[in-house]
């Protein structure tokens, strides 16, 4: 019997996705105020937060595992099109210049320690990360293109999804594959608790982040006002 999961997982997180959608960084982003050096800070933490979910579902896919391999949608995989990202943000050489914050490398751990003790809770930061990035990926993208004055694909790749044709369509089925897992009601209530954890975990990336981004923008603006006080004692 289906515990309609994809209506629950909605339904049990909106406060945590309207939480995450109103921390510093996220409504600074939204208004187009992106730094560079803060971006590429944010590209190197999905990286290793998604690097750590990709090869753990990929272990218990190998595995067989009943609930995690029906989720194991390749065209969702994000780690290749980070890389691509990171090697234009970092260069060739980015994998040894790169390295997790505190706060990403605490959403690594726990994504190894679901995996090992609990992995059918992978399926929460599954629903968290991948269909927050489809959903909201492309305006995301025009945003952080416009801010940093890039290219169409320059360091933006992380939002294209170009093996999925039509997300609506995929959207749906995504949500009837998790309508059709087969778990009761107590492993679906473990799930959406993880979800919400999921979310605190990305709010805790976005908060460390802001620190960055507040620093980059303090240094603009007192570039800019030791600027303008030089051309006056020259007027």
């Amino acid at each position: 019997m289906s515990v309609a999961l994809a209506r629950q997982l909605r339904e049990g997180t909106k406060k945590a996705h309207t939480m995450a959608e109103n921390t510093g960084f996220v409504r600074c982003f939204l208004k187009g105020v992106v730094d560079k050096r803060t971006y590429r800070t944010l590209v190197a933490d999905l990286y290793f937060v998604y690097s750590a979910m990709e090869d753990e579902i990929s272990k218990l896919c190998e595995l067989g595992h009943p609930l995690i391999g029906p989720i194991n949608f390749p065209e969702l995989n994000r780690r290749g099109t980070l890389e691509e990202d990171l090697a234009f943000y970092f260069g060739e050489n980015w994998s040894g210049e790169v390295k997790p914050t505190k706060s990403a490398q605490n959403y690594v751990d726990r994504i190894h320690k679901i995996a090992n003790d609990s992995p059918e809770l992978l399926i929460a930061h599954h629903y968290t990360r991948y269909l927050g990035d489809l959903s909201g990926g492309q305006i995301l993208k025009k945003i952080a293109q416009r801010a940093m004055n890039l290219n169409d694909k320059d360091g933006l790749n992380f939002y294209e999804f170009p093996l999925i044709d039509d997300q609506k369509t995929f959207k749906g089925k995504y949500s009837e594959t998790l309508n059709s897992l087969p778990i009761d009601q107590k492993t679906a209530d473990l799930i959406v608790m993880e979800a919400n954890n999921a979310f605190h975990f990305n709010m805790k990336m976005f908060e460390e982040l802001e620190g960055s981004l507040i620093a980059a923008i303090g240094k603009v603006l007192f570039g800019f006002i030791s600027s303008r006080k030089k051309r006056g004692s020259t007027e």
